[in-house]
């Protein structure tokens, strides 16, 4: 794929990203201010609403591999989630002045229902363009680094507007919903019209239920993915809705510099998504997702070390941190493209939409986990998120075990799922060869 055609593709994946960023950092702590609830309250809120929409994912994938349509299956679902992408971000970020848990179910759920329709359509819609092992990688490398990219760009408006919008604001969150909805809007439509979505014959036993999908968890690949990709969620996600009181009252950090440090965090996603591509061509997509957890181990461990007030080494920390972080999430979603074909080849069924669905589904979960466990844990260390209040040395240690820690441990466990992985490269041209075989076949077949 042409550097240029991708890099207009790949802006396709921001949208998902800044939201990721906002819900995963900012959401919670807004929310939990403007209800005045307990942290406890606010996690089992958020975790309810993702358990509520735990299906909706595997419906979406079903509903997209089902699609016919002359532009493809998936992007049609793709640009559909952009009005929804409007209406929901708008009831989320404007909440009226005393929100209650209602109002907080319905317009969070739609937003997911948005994320969701972005995530799968822009996702399976990337695994049909090329079935080459290693060009996946890059695609998805690509794909991340622009969308992280995008998402940065939400963490660099204190510097934009000298601190008059800043995401760490409760008062600039209204602003930030329309800076999404006008910057989702350009690249979903550039992205759109980049690239066609690469036609699959369709078998005539091709005729997907629902029932079949329950099925492909039990695939071996797909099973260990689904795990790894759970715990590499958690891993991060657990110190994602604790950021802003981490840095703020264990590190010593004003709420201007806890917005700038995000952005290194952010950059090294960027710089990372096709460096770690590049070491999967030598190691093998697993193998590079089990160094990357073992490097973030290291790093999330000086982070930790570094001493409260120095913005510099802090920077580099978080620097090395989302460098490691990157390899997750990029090389993950190229190994469901290629367990996809793996499926195709022995069951005849395209099942792009809902693979993605099912990791999809364990980020929504492994996010809303982090904030439904983490923040009922701070609540036991006596810990207060109300601005302005002192909390007790003993709350802060709580803290800071919860934000370094927690994350180490979640993150080994996700790298250790992939021990015994066997969809290698190797394995991968052989599946492609099969399908290219099989193809022309289908093809020739239905020309005659």
């Amino acid at each position: 794929m042409p550097l240029p055609r991708l890099l207009a593709f790949s802006l396709g994946s921001i949208p998902a990203y800044m939201l990721i960023s906002m819900t995963g950092v900012y959401l919670p702590p807004f929310y939990a201010g403007k209800m005045g609830v307990t942290l406890t309250v606010i996690g089992a809120t958020i975790g309810l609403l993702r358990l509520a929409d735990l299906g909706l994912d595997i419906a979406l994938g079903w509903l997209m591999d089902n699609t016919r349509t002359p532009i493809g299956r998936y992007r049609p679902w793709y640009l559909a989630g952009l009005p929804v992408l409007w209406l929901s971000v708008y009831k989320v970020f404007n909440p009226p002045a005393s929100p209650d848990t209602t109002y907080l179910f319905t317009w969070y759920i739609l937003l997911y229902v948005a994320y969701s329709m972005l995530v799968l359509g822009h996702s399976a819609w990337a695994a049909t363009i090329s079935g080459k092992y290693h060009e996946r990688s890059r695609m998805f490398g690509w794909m991340l680094g622009i969308g992280v990219a995008g998402s940065s760009f939400l963490g660099l408006l204190p510097l934009l507007t000298h601190r008059k919008i800043a995401p760490a604001d409760p008062g600039s969150i209204p602003t930030i919903g329309w800076i999404i909805m006008a910057v989702s809007t350009v690249a979903v439509i550039v992205a759109f019209f980049s690239t066609k979505e690469r036609a699959t014959p369709v078998a005539a036993k091709e005729r997907n239920t629902l029932k079949d999908y329950f099925a492909v968890i039990t695939n071996p690949s797909m099973f260990r993915l689904v795990a790894a990709d759970l715990f590499l969620i958690l891993g991060p996600g657990a110190s994602a809705p604790i950021y802003l009181f981490f840095f703020r009252e264990a590190k010593g950090f004003t709420p201007t510099d806890v917005g700038l440090l995000l952005i290194p965090y952010g950059a090294a996603g960027i710089l990372a998504a096709p460096i770690w591509a590049k070491i999967a061509q030598r190691l093998g997509k697993h193998r590079t997702v089990q160094l990357a957890g073992l490097i973030y181990a290291v790093c999330q461990t000086i982070l930790m070390l570094v001493p409260a007030g120095m913005f510099w080494a802090t920077f580099a920390s978080m620097f090395s941190v989302g460098f490691c972080a990157a390899a997750f999430i990029v090389l993950i979603r190229a190994m469901v493209a290629d367990v996809a074909d793996e499926l195709r080849l022995t069951t005849g069924q395209e099942r792009s939409g809902v693979l993605y669905a099912l990791v999809t589904l364990t980020q929504k979960l492994g996010s809303s986990l982090a904030v439904a466990i983490i923040y009922p844990i701070l609540d036991m260390f006596h810990y207060v998120a109300k601005p302005g209040y002192h909390n007790t040395p003993e709350a802060i240690r709580g803290l800071e075990i919860c934000y370094v820690f927690a994350p180490i441990i979640l993150v080994v466990i996700g790298s250790a799922c992939l021990v015994g992985y066997k969809l290698d490269a190797k394995r991968q041209d052989e599946i492609r060869s099969a399908l290219e075989e099989l193809d022309a076949k289908e093809y020739a077949a239905a020309a005659e």
